[in-house]
This record gives structure tokens, sequence and C-alpha cells, in this order.
């Protein structure tokens, strides 16, 4: 790599633990947030241009395409911890090589969830008990969005090689510019052309797709050490079986997870339209909220993976450590916010001051706030074990998630309707959270990371 190259990258198995963890979470973190302004774009737009059915329509199809994109993501987050342990090791050829394999296998997934989702469409949003009077909206809205699947799949993975190499900086610059396009096409969509939800859903796709290929023009002419050449794409069996587990763990990690939601959201739904868009702004609350702790445990994997590659085993205890005090310190700064800010912004989001709106999503709101510092140590905990090729354990615990979730669908729901539902993910946080951090006591002192 020459020294230009080097200096767009970060090489994390050198100084403080802190600054690495910081300076790359910061701008994962923007990131996060604008890949977000796509939802929260939809969702106000929505809302004060077409109204309550469209808000909700584009808030239950949520929980389907946060099931495919959190698998896609999740793959593709895969993939850079096998990129950032070649990194680490200094290893370029390993890296091209991570970089071919992973081409071929997006390609094909993309192709698998396209055909998929767009087959089971309609039978999912009627499993999930979709109200009548927003189902057409629905079905428009998650049909679009899962025809441009593969334009989100792969900006993440353009964007996923670039934070496996210490880069998370130029990733944002294309999502801003992307975010930015996508709320001025919603709204030509909605206010100048007239297409609704079908407008919303279309913008973001084509947003997307400019997001994608800006980040992959950038790779090809500034990071030319991951651009592979022919024989990077002969099969390599060690290589594809380690790509593939350690991947599709990580999707089906994300997928076990977000078939929770689909599952509690089914519930949700038969609670009527109006708490299907109380729960809809609170979600994308909460959805704001998670995304530093989100960051900054995505940036502890980077750290954690590099340094696992160097074999640098005496620095991933020390990042473990400081990116819980970083989570702790954020958890805390939420709490204030939404004591402060919660009923403007579910006013802003909802379009409405409706009261049985206001009161749920505010009541959600509340109750997800106490439990962020678990959400947080979960997270970075999952993300630890997955960096040091741990790949079950934070398996199981998405599938406590699950079982929590189920639980609440079919029981906390009926027994006390959307209180039920709003208690079910912060309970799933904490018992997660306890199982996770016994696992990780136990794994460590097993790598000889604590003595």
């Amino acid at each position: 790599m020459s020294s230009a190259k080097q200096g767009q990258t970060r090489d994390m198995t050198q100084g403080s633990a802190l600054s690495n963890i910081l300076i790359f979470a910061i701008p994962l973190f923007i990131s996060n947030f604008f890949q977000q302004c796509y939802n929260i774009g939809d969702t106000m737009i929505a809302s004060h241009n077409l109204g309550q059915s469209a808000l909700a329509a584009i808030g239950l199809t949520g929980s389907i395409t946060g099931l495919v994109i959190g698998f896609a993501n999740g793959i593709n987050s895969g993939y850079g911890i096998l990129l950032a342990r070649a990194f680490g090791s200094k290893n370029e050829e390993q890296m091209k090589s991570v970089v071919a394999w992973t081409l071929i296998l997006n390609v094909a997934i993309s192709v698998l969830i396209t055909v998929a989702t767009l087959l089971f469409a309609e039978p999912v949003l009627r499993l999930i008990q979709t109200p009548e009077d927003v189902f057409s909206e629905s079905r428009t809205y998650l049909t679009v969005v899962m025809a441009g699947m593969a334009t989100a799949l792969f900006y993440n993975m353009g964007s996923g090689l670039l934070r496996a190499v210490g880069n998370s900086k130029i990733p944002l610059y294309f999502l801003i510019f992307s975010c930015s396009l996508n709320l001025l096409l919603d709204l030509l969509a909605v206010t100048v052309f007239s297409f609704g939800v079908a407008g919303i859903a279309g913008a973001t796709v084509l947003a997307q797709l400019i997001s994608s290929v800006l980040c992959f023009l950038y790779l090809y002419r500034n990071f030319r050490f991951l651009i592979p050449s022919r024989r990077h794409f002969s099969y390599n069996k060690k290589l594809v079986s380690e790509l593939v587990t350690t991947g599709f763990s990580m999707g089906l990690m994300n997928s076990i997870f977000s078939i929770g939601s689909v599952i509690l959201q089914g519930s949700i739904n038969t609670l009527g339209t109006s708490i299907i868009a109380a729960h809809t702004a609170a979600r994308r609350i909460v959805m704001i909220g998670n995304m530093p702790l989100a960051s900054i445990a995505s940036a502890n994997a980077t750290f954690v993976s590099q340094n696992f590659g160097a074999g640098r085993m005496d620095r991933i205890r020390d990042g473990i450590r400081k990116s819980s005090i970083l989570c702790l310190i954020w958890s805390a700064m939420f709490l204030i916010m939404i004591l402060t800010l919660a009923e403007p912004l579910v006013k802003a989001l909802a379009g409405t001051d409706d009261s049985v709106i206001m009161s749920n999503a505010l009541m959600n709101l509340h109750i997800n706030m106490i439990f962020f510092f678990p959400l947080g140590v979960l997270l970075t905990l999952r993300m630890t074990l997955q960096g040091i090729n741990y790949k079950t354990i934070p398996l199981i615990s998405s599938s406590m998630e699950l079982v929590i979730k189920i639980l609440a669908s079919f029981v906390f729901v009926p027994l006390w309707g959307y209180a039920g539902a709003s208690v079910a993910e912060p309970f799933s946080w904490l018992l997660c959270m306890l199982f996770l951090l016994f696992s990780y006591i136990r794994i460590m002192k097993k790598e000889k990371i604590y003595s």
C-alpha cells in the first residue's frame, strides 16, 4: 500500500484504543444518522402530505424491509470482519481475494433476496395482519423497495469494504449526498408528480443506486490495493467457507432479530391504525437513539478484528472497556433528550397531535430510554465475539430476542395491549446483555485476554 493510500486507511493495531474507536465511530454515527434520514424523510413527507394511512403503510412494512436489509447488512459486516483481519495482518493478496468473493456472493444473494421477497410480499403482509385500509399502499411501498433491494446491498458492500480498512469518512460523504437527493426526490414525487407512496419508495431506491455507484467508483480509483484481478476470483474452499460462515452467521443473527420484529409488528397491527402510527413515530426516535450505540459497536468490531488479525490480543480488552464507557455516556444523553424533547419529536414525525398517537408513542419512548445502556453493552459484546471468530453465542443471543418477541406477541400484547409490545424489546436487551456478558468473560479468559 502506498503512503497516500495508507493515509486513507486507519491501522487500529497502533495508538490509543479510545481515539481509534472514537475517531472511527463519529463518521460512522453521522453515516447511520443520514441512513436513517431515508426512513425519517419518508415518514415526515408521507405523514404531512399523504396522511395517517400512508404513515402506517410505510411504518408496518419497516419490519419486513428491516428483516431483508438486516440480513444483507449482516452478511457484509461478516465479510468486512475477514477483510479487517487481512488488513490487520498486512496480507494484500488475502484482501483482494476477500473482495472478489464478497462481490460474487453479493451478486448471488441480491438476486435471491429480490426474487424471494417479490414473490412473497403479499402473503407476508397478510401473515402480519395488515389492516385492509392500508393494505394496498403497504403492498405498493414494499414491492418497489424490494425490487430495488440490490442497490441497498451493494452500497453496504462498498461502504463495508472501506470501513474494514479503517475509513469511515468516505461512505459518509456519499451518504450525505444521497440522503439530500432522496429528500428532494421524495418531495418531487409527492408534491409535484403525485406518485404517492410508490414515489417515496422509488426515490429511496434511486438515491441508494447513485450512492452505490459513487462508492464503487471511488474504491476503484483510490483503493487499488483492494481491487482484485482475475486470479483472485479462483475458488478457494477455505476462504469461501469462512466468508459464508462468518457472513451468514451475522446475517442470520440480524434476521432472527428482525423476524421477531415482524412477528411483534403483526400483533401491533391488530391494535389499529392509530397504534401503528404511534409505534412508527416512536420506533424512528428509538432508531436515532440506537445509532450511536451501533456505531460504537461497529467501530469496536473493526478495532477488535484488526487486532485479532495482527495477534494483538492485549488491545482487545481495552477496546471493549472504552466502548462500554462511550455507550454509557450516550445512554445518559439519550435519557435527557427523551425527557425534554420527546413530545415535539413525536409531533414532528407523526404530523399530528392526536391524543392516542401521542400518548402511546411517549409511553414507548419512556420505557425504551431506561434500557439503552444494556443495549449498548449487548451490541458491543455481540460484535466483539464475531470479531474474534465466535459465531454461535451471538446467534444464541439473537434467538433469545426472537423468543421474547414471540412471547410478547402471543401473551404480553393480548394481556396488556401496546404496553406489552413496548416492554418486549427492552426486556430482551437486558436478558441478552447478561447472557453475553457471562459468555464474554468466560471466552476472554480462554483466549487469555483476561488473565
